[in-house]
Order: structure tokens, then sequence, then C-alpha cells
């Protein structure tokens, strides 16, 4: 009995080639325990689960994070690192400009690749071995190589494509609060025909409408903080009173992301993400320099020579400062859209602007200022959501 097993895992250990060579000498009752059929898996080890949670496990998901080296795009992936997932991150810029990702997911889950994002192989290599797609992929300035159509329109529209053709099931889009096709922000109507093209392609797909975004590196709150080295005073349209904004926490909408990719009723919905409190654009400025710890010095700017101004700065080769498609987006009021879900049908409490603002603020602090607590602060007047 001992023999004839020995026997048996002798040949379950042999490749299935040679077992026709050896039916010849061996009995009937060694052959009928040996597994003819050879089990091919065709599922990668990297989506199957496994581990206690954490970043040294695996979650199963294996994500293409399309623009990740922007602003949301390191909470996205350090969120989905965290979790274990496997993280492809397509880029165009230089490496070093990679190395804050490196810590954010264990030994060989976070893959760096060279894309062209006109490149329609290059995309489609790109997420060819993952089961999530999330597009990020976007820019607050038109360059001579890619303008807001490209950005907004084409890219997402040939991602949203390649992810239908490649059979993955689960594709995150970031369009605006307030992409509307008749905005007097280009950004924001590209944005909306985005949105529409994004849906054509895939049906499926998850689209999150996030107001304007506040975080450390955030183009919002330090934008207006910054505007004190011109002038030492904040022009706004009509003082900023008639403009409402429902600012949201970067962190929140990088957890909405997870928890919309881990959601399969989610898919071919749209959310709506935004923060707890409205505030007038008036009000809420002036909390970012009271927490600043700066004078608060609003004068008010008609919108024909704030654009006069702005086209000084879009002049500018790198980044520029502001442009008057900006002027016009931050002086618009957020969207309200009472019938899609938010952050709460994710199960996410948002966060208020009064409990992060200082981690954005401090920075801009004198020395002097540097430590003084936040309850010092008035917390800014909010209006009716």
């Amino acid at each position: 009995m001992v023999s004839r097993n020995m026997a048996a895992a002798a040949l379950v250990s042999r490749p299935a080639n040679v077992l026709p060579r050896l039916s010849s000498t061996c009995s009937p009752v060694v052959l009928s325990a040996v597994p003819v059929t050879v089990q091919r898996r065709k599922v990668h080890h990297a989506v199957i689960p496994k581990g206690k949670g954490g970043r040294s496990s695996s979650s199963g998901v294996a994500a293409t994070v399309f623009g990740a080296t922007g602003f949301l795009g390191r909470y996205v992936v350090n969120r989905l690192g965290r979790t274990g997932s496997q993280i492809i991150i397509p880029h165009r810029c230089d490496q070093y400009d990679l190395m804050y990702f490196r810590p954010m997911g264990d030994l060989g889950q976070i893959i760096f690749m060279d894309w062209d994002a006109r490149n329609k192989d290059s995309i489609k290599q790109a997420l060819e071995h993952s089961n999530v797609v999330i597009n990020l992929v976007g820019r607050e300035w038109e360059t001579s190589n890619y303008g807001f159509e490209d950005v907004f329109v084409n890219i997402p529209q040939q991602i949203a494509k390649a992810t239908r053709q490649a059979g993955i099931t689960k594709l995150v889009h970031m369009s605006h609060l307030n992409a509307d096709i008749r905005s007097p922000s280009k950004y924001l109507r590209n944005k909306a025909v985005g949105e529409t093209a994004v849906r054509d392609e895939f049906p499926d797909a998850i689209i999150m409408k996030p107001s304007e975004i506040f975080g450390r590196e955030d183009r919002f709150f330090n934008h207006f903080a910054n505007m004190r080295w011109f002038g030492r005073a904040v022009p706004l349209i009509s003082m900023g009173k008639k403009t409402e904004k429902q600012p949201v926490h970067v962190v929140d909408v990088a957890k909405a992301i997870i928890s919309a990719i881990k959601d399969p009723d989610a898919n071919g919905k749209t959310y709506a993400l935004v923060g707890p409190n409205r505030y007038l654009l008036h009000d809420l400025v002036e909390y970012v320099y009271a927490v600043a710890h700066r004078p608060f010095v609003p004068y008010p700017l008609p919108r024909t020579l704030y654009h006069i101004v702005a086209q000084f700065f879009a002049k500018n080769p790198f980044e520029p400062w502001t442009t008057p498609d900006k002027v016009d987006r931050l002086h618009l009021t957020d969207m309200k859209y009472p019938g899609l879900p938010g952050l709460e049908d994710l199960g996410i409490v948002p966060t208020s602007v009064e409990q992060k603002a200082i981690e954005i603020l401090r920075r801009h602090r004198r020395f002097r200022y540097l430590d003084a607590e936040l309850d010092e602060t008035k917390p800014a007047k909010t209006v009716n959501v």
C-alpha cells in the first residue's frame, strides 16, 4: 500500500506529457490515482486576496491609476496601497517626481510605467493586467501640447474604450461638481462633455463630481492665501458675496473612490461629493486669512479687469498662478444635486473646513503665530445647504 502511494506521488510530480509513456509500464490502479486534467489558472496572483489586511497583504485589487502624480492621485494611491492593492502608475514625469509613491505600498506592489496619452497601445498596455481603472487625469490650464479638450474629453474617452475592450468591470472617472456645457468656464464645459463621452463608451462607469477640493497641496485655499504677495489685498468679484462654495476634503474624495471600488452597486452611478458646510466665498477667504493670522483686505474687482490681469499671469511658460478661466471657475456658485448620492451613501462622514484648515494654512503664518491655537479663530459663517 505504501509503495502504491509513493508511485502515485511520483507520477503527480511529473509533467503531464510524460504520462502516456508511463502508461504501458504502470498498473491500471496506479493510473487511476493520477489526476489527468491539468488546471490552467488565468487569474493573476496579484488579484487573489490573501493576508489579514494592510500594506503587506493582498486586497485582490489591481488598479491602474491614470493621473496619479497629481494632487488627488497621491491620496488615492496611498489609500489603495495601505489595503494591499497592486497599483500601476502610468506617468510622463521624471523619476524623481515618483519617489514619494514608493513607501505607499509593499515591495513590488507599486509599478511605474511610461505612457503616451495619445498612444492607444500605451493605454491598453497600462491596464491589461488590472481589474480596476481610475482616471484622475486633469490640468488647470491649457498648454500648446494639451488643451482642455484633450485632457478632459479625448484622453478619458480612450481610457474608457480601452477599459471596456479589456473586459474590466470597474472604471472610476473624475469630473467636477460644476461641470456644465453652458458654463462660462471652458474647463467646466469640457468636463461636462468628458462625462458624456465616458458614459457612452463605458455605461457602467462610476463618475465622481467633487466640488473644490482642499488639502495640503491644493490650489484653492493656498491660492487665496498666496494673494497677499500681490498688493497685500485680495481681489474678489462682487466681493465674493454672490458666490457660494461647499469645498470637500481631499481625503474624503480618496475614501469615496476606494469605497466605490468595493461597492458592487456603485457601477453606473454618479456621485456628488461636497463638504458638510456651504459658505459665501467672501466669508471662506476671510476665514483662510484668520487661520493664517494675516490681515484680510478684500476689494471688488470687475470681471473684465480681473481677466486682463489673469491673462498676464497666463503667459507664464511654466505653471501660471492664475488664468481667466480659473477666475471664472472660482467665482461660480457650486451646484446642488439633491437627487445624486454623496459621501454619506458611501459610508463616509464629510470633513469640515474647520477641522483641517490648520493643516493647510499653518505654513502661511508668521513665526510668532506658528503655534497659535485654532480656538482663537472664529469659525466661518455658513449659509443654508
